[in-house]
């Protein structure tokens, strides 16, 4: 059986606009910074989704229910944002991910030593920034009540010694209260909530 014909169309990469092979949409892709993209499978639908932006055809239209006790339902399209920690201090990283898709939007680390909730603290905080350079009204979820509650107070709360190991970090640190400092956004910070959702979509999977 044939293999179905798939367009592709890149929004931001080395080249934009519809290509009609893979090869050439990896090229064009490989490499590149957050680059945006999305396979269709007739270039008439390519054609129309190169007219609007990335997220209008990336995120689903209905909301999936997500509840198992309360009853409550977690919103897409929207950003959610996790970290993972090796030990607490270890080996840190974080990311952001579509919540319906788990397409990783970001990632930051591994930085050598960090906390769980630094690294929850710099996730909201470049996902902010991300939401807001793209013009995007996602909102936006964390597992992390402490982290969510740095990034309203706009300062953090830590243990961890600033050292030449953690500089880094802590220099990532600074310019994220500095960027809550000097900019405004609209984005809603929701809590994740894992009992009736079950993992954040963003986690990274190692418990």
């Amino acid at each position: 059986m044939a293999k179905k014909q798939k367009y592709y169309v890149i929004w931001a990469g080395h080249q934009t606009g519809i290509f009609d092979s893979w090869e050439e949409t990896e090229k064009n892709i490989k490499g590149f910074p957050q680059a945006q993209f999305k396979s269709f499978d007739s270039k008439e639908a390519a054609y129309h989704a190169s007219k609007k932006n990335y997220w209008a055809s990336v995120t689903p239209k209905k909301t999936p229910s997500g509840h198992k006790k309360s009853g409550q339902e977690f919103i897409v399209p929207s950003l959610s944002v996790d970290a993972a920690c090796a030990g607490n201090p270890g080996i840190l990283e974080y990311q952001g991910v579509n919540t319906a898709t788990k397409e990783v939007l970001f990632a930051r680390g591994p930085f050598p030593v960090g906390t769980v909730n630094l690294g929850e603290f710099l996730a909201i905080v470049h996902g902010l920034a991300f939401l807001k350079k793209n013009n995007s009204p996602l909102p936006l979820y964390s597992d992390s009540r402490t982290a969510i509650a740095w990034v309203r107070k706009k300062a953090i709360k830590t243990n961890l010694e600033r050292s030449a190991q953690t500089e880094i970090l802590f220099e990532l640190v600074d310019k994220a209260i500095e960027w809550l400092k000097n900019n405004t956004y609209t984005t809603q910070i929701l809590k994740w909530e894992t009992e009736d959702w079950g993992e954040n979509p963003a986690d990274y999977g190692r418990k």
